[in-house]
């Protein structure tokens, strides 16, 4: 592959990560040495330090990581400030039952449930501090496990979890209706009348 090919193809993985992706992992992807990864990423961050670009690589360990450069970190942050008091989206609102019905829960499991790629939803939900990781998950890879805070419950008015509403009856098939509910899912059986008295 072309070393410009290679480059691009190195900044396009990392940013579209979101999270540290292992050296060895970029090296089986471009099919190069390892060696010849640590080469790339110098060069790029070397190319953004010059050009005075918004983001930087990051080594950790033998990971690489993509973020915003400390240089803009004042007027970034000003950004994500404002965008913690944006109104939830509804694919937000989603993912934030889905962790306050099921918690502790991984990213994989909002993504089973979901059907697509919750990473970003997740981090704003994070970033306006209603939901927290709970710790790991003893499972390979370890994937952190999120819950819901106290701003949570404060927000929607609630004491604590168990006064979040119960959610609508799934109809079973046979139902006279599938999908849909009821009148005694609104509205509750009435007590029969006591003898004697007449009913309304």
């Amino acid at each position: 592959m072309e070393l410009n090919y290679m480059s691009g193809a190195v900044e396009s993985i990392l940013f579209a990560s979101g999270e540290p992706i292992e050296r060895k992992k970029l090296a089986e992807v471009l099919e190069i040495e390892p060696e010849r990864v640590d080469a790339i990423v110098d060069e790029l961050r070397e190319s953004y330090r010059n050009e005075n670009r918004g983001f930087e690589i990051l080594k950790l360990e033998q990971t690489y990581q993509m973020c915003s450069s400390p240089y803009y970190g004042e007027v970034t942050k000003k950004a994500l400030d404002h965008r913690r008091n944006t109104p939830l989206s509804n694919a937000a609102l989603e993912i934030l039952s889905i962790v306050a019905y099921n918690q502790p829960v991984t990213k994989a499991y909002v993504e089973q449930i979901r059907g697509v790629d919750c990473f970003y939803g997740i981090n704003a939900l994070v970033e306006k501090g209603l939901i927290e990781e709970k710790g790991r998950l003893d499972a390979p890879g370890r994937p952190w496990l999120y819950g819901t805070t106290a701003d949570f419950l404060r927000c929607f008015g609630l004491h604590s979890l168990e006064e979040l509403p119960d959610l609508p009856r799934l109809e079973l098939p046979g139902d006279e209706v599938e999908g849909q509910q009821t009148f005694d899912d609104v509205i509750p059986n009435p007590e029969p009348a006591e003898e004697g008295t007449p009913e309304e």
